[in-house]
């Protein structure tokens, strides 16, 4: 399974993450991530205090449960140091319960899949009521996964009473418990003996609840959905079960200031639609009436079902209809009647699905065969329904007030096959809403975006109207959003008396009964600003914000070189010809052309620690009593090592270390020969490496990464920058990089300076502070005379060159008038002589000079050696 580049580095800071919290703690390691962000944790819970508890931000459409499958076998073994680890997933809803475990038990779903290649297969899933089902010898030979809501797991649910009651099947679990785990765990009380009617002299033992259970194993909680999760109530819950981890997914985290949602990473819904996940920009219709927007939906429909025509994949453009509810005016029935009788559509072709209707039921709607190009519903597609087919969302309800909004057009946002289609229509989703007020609907589905993960000035450039969009739409019977415009309803009149003229003429105010109604033309300035948000407080106030916010960034947005349609110059890509065969430089494919064998290199561990770093349990002295406490791992239950062999450790470790450019019999004699040279130091034993067989494994696959590295880095030396007949380093114009508007969607954080760049290419700027010597070279090169305009070139997305790890993705791209193409990296004084930069700067220059002068490079520093600023060394390099 291949994963989108997002997927991978989300996973990477997880696996890096959970590394350092075994040595670090959860605190420390999370700052070594994000270094600009706080570790908070709910205090006052002591079982959670040192609980690495961390979230993954992405948004809808992102393969959330997917990593989530990922996530599991990469933790037991970074962190966890278990084979075969104890998971509890926890989801919102029992509809999502039932789906994810379908999902997860599905031996042909990716989410299976996943957990069925890291696991060897043994793997075992239930739903929480199911728990009978597991057998004591399960644990420690199969992953096992619990789907649950967290609802079940609250004593005053009915669930929750079973899961924590005793129950008489769950005793053979109990009694393979080491004794240390009794003070740990919940007692049997006397209302434990009524309930379940046992003997008075079970009072005081180990309850054999499933909660309990879990308990004892410390299990890594998974939590889908998670900002619905963060409460009082929740972490009782968790701290209850002790777990030894938790890792939410979520496209909206929790932000409160104590208990919000530690954010590792934050995947922008930019880079979804760049890994082509989701269609973008979103083309929103307003509507005055209700009838308005079912026409225009079925119409947009229509358009678009007959360009899918000379579609090279099978596509059928599907509507979503949200209705209102049974105590609104435009109920299922009324539309889908209005559908039928009005629009003379075939009721073959319209599906309803409601709490009562199921009418999707066991229906496959990528059939080619299947009727249906209409669906109706109200809530019931809110959670966990997909189509790939749904292109066009229609609301007749009011938008403001509905969640569920946010889900159904979360379906819409779905690309089908993921992938960009050949008619640019198929790359957009549309949307049509109803509302009484001007201006009205594009506020309440710019909320919703937000509500679904998207970043506030991502919105500006994914949300459109038809005037706005590139796509002609013939219907003109109401009323457009203007794109330099934008309409604030406020709740009394401004005070625009120190407001410039020039601000005043930006302003056009009407008096409505309950407030007024501002039109904004133009940026909104400092002042201005400060006059709009005088009008409101709290969160009034600061969704007010957010609107200036958007708006602002519409309109650098609209004048930006790309949105006006200027090109930007294409860039010439390294590339090697081997044998006749040209394609892009990739260190990768250079050492899998020429090969390397892991057995050239010594098989010996020189630091191996034989000492277990890691604790099992804390003792100490309580209330005069001695008590255990086990630590965050946890507990390897398993008879697998009580008798073994050196082979038997061999076997084991190549489970575990995997190469995946080296035969298994290599990879096992590697093996054989490391474990055979540890035995033979003195006071070495075969016991000790089983004791610290996860230490063991994580230390040859370092080492073996390192060996990797060394043949790749003597390979990508020899082929780059030694004479070679065989192969031919050079630039053709069949490999070029282009910035456009479709490959350049900008991740946060974005540039958020008063300094106005002029000639920046994309209205958004990736990554540049506002203050800083990198911000200070950017506005250097934006000055230039020279450069007609210029990138910040966005890491792992933009361009880049080989190095021998890794890829080289240099800070500003500019085109310059005469042509040329500048490439410039600023460097710090600290880092302008490492060997980092010196790298950079061979591979640079190489670039360069096979350019022929169409290319140019520099590594700009504050001073150089000659004592030039920055300007000064630009300037130089132009001449």
């Amino acid at each position: 399974m291949k994963l989108k580049n997002y997927q991978t580095e989300a996973l990477n800071n997880v696996i890096h993450y959970f590394a350092k919290s075994l040595t670090k703690g959860a605190a420390e390691a999370f700052k070594a991530i994000q270094p600009n962000l706080n570790y908070k944790i709910p205090s006052e819970h002591k079982a959670l205090r040192d609980v690495p508890y961390v979230c993954v931000r992405i948004p809808t459409g992102g393969g959330k449960t997917l990593l989530a499958s990922l996530s599991i076998s990469l933790i037991a073994k970074q962190f966890l140091e278990q084979e075969y680890p104890v998971t509890l997933w926890l989801v919102p809803s029992k509809t999502i319960k039932s789906q994810t475990a379908e999902a997860l038990k599905n031996p042909r779903h990716p989410y299976r899949k996943a957990l069925d290649d890291a696991f060897n297969r043994e793997v075992m899933v239930i739903e929480s009521e199911d728990f009978t089902l597991l057998r004591p010898q399960d644990f420690g030979t199969k992953a096992i996964v619990v789907v649950s809501t967290i609802q079940n797991f609250r004593i005053e649910n009915q669930d929750g009473r079973k899961i924590y009651a005793f129950n008489e099947k769950l005793t053979p679990h109990f009694e393979r418990l080491p004794f240390l785990f009794n003070d740990e765990l919940d007692k049997v009380t006397e209302a434990d003996l009524q309930e379940n009617g046992l003997q008075p002299k079970q009072l005081g033992k180990v309850k054999c609840s499933f909660a309990n259970l879990l308990k004892a194993f410390r299990p890594l909680v998974i939590v889908d959905e998670a900002h619905n999760a963060r409460t009082d109530l929740t972490f009782d819950v968790l701290a209850n079960l002790q777990p030894s981890a938790i890792l939410e997914f979520t496209a909206t985290p929790n932000t409160d200031k104590k208990y919000g949602s530690n954010v590792l990473y934050h995947v922008s819904a930019g880079a979804l639609k760049a890994e082509e996940m989701i269609k973008l920009p979103i083309v929103l219709h307003e509507h005055k009436t209700w009838q308005e927007a079912i026409n225009s939906a079925v119409i947009n429909r229509n358009e678009l079902a007959h360009k899918a025509q000379f579609e090279t994949d099978y596509v059928r453009p599907i509507v979503l209809f949200q209705a209102e509810n049974k105590s609104g005016e435009v109920t299922v029935e009324k539309l889908k009647a209005y559908l039928m009788d009005s629009l003379n559509i075939d009721e073959a072709e319209i599906a309803i699905a409601t709490g009562n209707q199921h009418e999707l039921d066991n229906i496959n709607l990528s059939d080619r065969t299947c009727p249906i190009n209409y669906v109706i519903t109200v809530e019931a597609l809110k959670e966990g329904w997909d189509c790939p087919f749904a292109y066009v969302f229609c609301s007749v309800q009011n938008v403001a007030s509905s969640k569920e909004a946010e889900q159904l057009l979360g379906r819409v946002l779905r690309m089908p096959y993921a992938k960009r289609r050949q008619i640019e229509d198929f790359n957009r989703a549309y949307a049509h809403l109803s509302s009484g007020k001007f201006g009205e609907t594009v506020k309440e589905m710019e909320e919703k975006l937000i509500a679904m993960g998207f970043e506030a000035l991502e919105i500006a450039e994914m949300l459109r109207t038809p005037q706005q969009d590139r796509i002609e739409f013939d219907e003109t019977d109401f009323p457009i959003y203007q794109p330099m415009v934008t309409v604030f309803n406020v709740p009394k009149m401004l005070d625009i008396t120190t407001l410039s003229e020039t601000e005043k003429a930006q302003l056009k105010i009407t008096q409505e009964n309950d407030g007024f109604v501002v039109q904004v033309s133009g940026n909104v300035g400092e002042n201005l600003e400060k006059i709009l948000t005088k009008t409101v407080t709290g969160k009034a106030k600061e969704w007010l914000i957010h609107q200036i916010e958007i708006h602002n960034a519409k309109v650098v947005q609209r004048a930006s070189p790309a949105e006006k349609g200027e090109t930007f110059k294409a860039i010439p890509q390294l590339c090697v010809n081997i044998q006749g065969e040209l394609s892009l430089v990739d260190p990768e494919e250079l050492l899998g052309h020429y090969g390397w064998n892991l057995l050239d290199y010594p098989a010996k561990l020189e630091r191996f620690n034989l000492e277990n770093e890691s604790r099992r349990f804390e003792i100490d002295v309580e209330n005069n009593h001695l008590a255990y406490r086990m630590d965050y791992h946890q507990y390897q239950f398993s008879d697998e090592w009580l008798e073994l062999s050196e082979n038997d450790l061999v076997r084991w470790l190549a489970r575990q270390v995997r190469v995946s450019d080296m035969t298994q019999e290599i990879i096992l004699k590697f093996l054989q020969l490391i474990v055979h040279d540890l035995l033979a130091k003195p006071k070495v034993t075969l016991t000790q490496l089983v004791k610290r067989q996860f230490a063991l494994a994580k230390d040859i696959e370092a080492l073996i990464n390192d060996y990797r590295q060394q043949a790749l880095s003597h390979c990508y030396q020899q082929n780059l920058f030694d004479p070679n007949d065989e192969v031919e380093i050079c630039l053709t114009p069949q490999h070029q990089y282009q910035f456009h508007l479709d490959n350049y969607t900008p991740n946060p954080p974005y540039y958020v300076g008063r300094f106005k760049f002029q000639k920046h290419y994309f209205a958004q700027i990736e990554d540049l502070k506002s203050t800083g010597e990198e911000f200070d070279c950017a506005m250097i090169l934006d000055s230039l005379p020279q450069v007609k305009h210029w990138v910040r070139n966005p890491v792992k997305r933009g361009f880049s060159l080989p190095l021998a790890k890794d890829r080289f993705y240099p800070d500003f791209i500019a085109e310059l008038n005469d042509g040329r193409i500048l490439i410039v990296e600023y460097k710090g004084e600290p880092y302008k002589t490492n060997d980092d930069s010196k790298e950079k700067c061979l591979i640079a220059e190489r670039w360069e000079k096979l350019s022929n002068g169409k290319c140019l490079f520099i590594m700009a520093v504050k001073k150089d050696d000659k004592g030039r600023d920055v300007r000064a060394q630009l300037l130089n390099k132009l001449i």
